[in-house]
C-alpha cells in the first residue's frame, strides 16, 4: 500500500479519463476497481467531474467529454505535478513540445495545461492548489504506473529529461528493451515493490510488430490482486481485452491490456508476492 498527500515537481501525480458516458465508466469501473465516486463537480467551461475512492482515497478521475471529441475513442490522461504551469508550457515548447490546452484554472483544485511531446503523446501538467494528486496508489484497484509508447525513445529521452529533470535506463525485458525513467530524490512505493523507488514512469518503444497507425501515447497502469479474473470481469462489463495476460520476463509482474466498452484501454497488472 502507498498512501500519498503530495508529490515532487516532476512526477506524475493523477490520471483521470474524459469519458462519453461518464455514469457508464462509473458503473463500468467501479465495479472492476471496487471504486467509489464523490461529485459531481462542476469544470470550466461546463460539464461534470467525478473522482474516484478507494478506501475513502482519492484514486482517479472520470469527467463528460466535450461533444466535439465524440468521434474518437476516449482515452486515460497523465498528470505530472509542476511549480508552474505556465513556466512548463514555456520550457515544453522550447524543448519541441506542443501546446493543446493552454493554462486554465481548474480551481479549487489546481491549474493545469495540456501539452504533447514532439512526437504527439499527450499529458497534462498540474500545478496544485487543493487537490494534489492520487492520495492512494500501487495496491490493488488503484493506479500504479503511467508508460510512455513512443516511436522515438532517444528524442523522448531529451524532451522528458528537459522538462522535467527524468534520468533514464534501460531495461532488458526478455528482449524488448524498455526505459525506466527515474527522478533522483524521489521515494515511491514501499521497498518490497518490484518497481524500484526511484522510478516515476517507464517507456517502451513502438516499433517491429505494433501497427504502423499505432501513434505516440501514455498509457497507465492499475494493479489487480487476481489478473485473471480481473479479466473476465472486464469482459462480463462489456469491455475487451487487446492482450491477455502474461508474465513479463525478468519479473515479478502479469499484466494485460484491456479497454472499457467505449474503448478507453489500460493495463491491469498483478503482482506476484516476493519470493520466501
Amino acid at each position: 500500500m502507498s498512501e500519498r498527500d503530495t508529490y515532487p515537481t516532476g512526477v506524475p501525480c493523477w490520471v483521470d479519463i474524459a469519458h462519453p458516458d461518464p455514469e457508464a465508466a462509473k458503473r463500468f469501473y467501479g465495479g472492476l476497481f471496487g471504486w467509489e465516486f464523490t461529485g459531481p463537480g462542476e469544470m470550466p467551461g461546463g460539464g461534470q467531474y467525478f473522482v474516484a475512492r478507494l478506501r475513502g482515497r482519492d484514486v482517479a478521475g472520470v469527467s463528460s467529454r466535450p461533444t466535439e471529441d465524440a468521434s474518437s475513442h476516449p482515452a486515460w490522461a497523465t498528470y505530472v505535478a509542476v511549480d508552474s504551469t505556465d513556466e512548463t508550457v514555456s520550457r515544453a515548447k522550447n524543448a519541441g513540445g506542443s501546446v493543446l490546452a493552454q493554462p486554465f484554472d481548474a480551481l479549487p483544485a489546481g491549474r493545469m495545461a495540456v501539452l504533447a511531446d514532439p512526437d504527439g503523446a499527450v499529458f497534462c501538467a498540474w500545478e496544485p492548489a487543493d487537490r494534489h494528486g492520487a492520495q492512494l496508489v500501487n495496491e490493488p484497484g488503484a493506479w500504479s504506473m503511467s508508460a510512455l509508447n513512443s516511436p522515438h525513445p532517444e528524442r523522448a529521452k531529451q524532451f522528458y529529461g528537459e522538462l522535467f529533470g527524468w534520468a533514464a535506463d534501460g531495461l532488458d525485458l526478455g528482449g524488448a528493451q524498455a526505459t525506466l525513467f527515474r527522478l533522483e530524490g524521489f521515494v515511491g512505493g514501499e521497498p518490497e515493490q518490484p518497481v524500484p523507488r526511484d522510478v516515476v514512469a517507464t517507456m517502451m518503444p513502438i516499433g517491429g510488430e505494433a501497427p504502423p497507425e499505432v501513434p505516440a501515447h501514455w498509457s497507465v497502469d492499475f494493479w489487480v490482486g487476481d489478473v485473471d479474473g480481473t479479466v473476465e470481469r472486464v469482459g462480463a462489463g462489456g469491455g475487451s481485452v487487446a492482450a491477455p495476460a502474461s508474465e513479463i520476463p525478468g519479473t515479478r509482474l502479469k499484466q494485460a491490456i484491456v479497454a472499457d466498452p467505449h474503448g478507453a484501454a489500460f493495463s491491469i497488472t498483478e503482482v506476484a508476492a516476493p519470493a520466501g
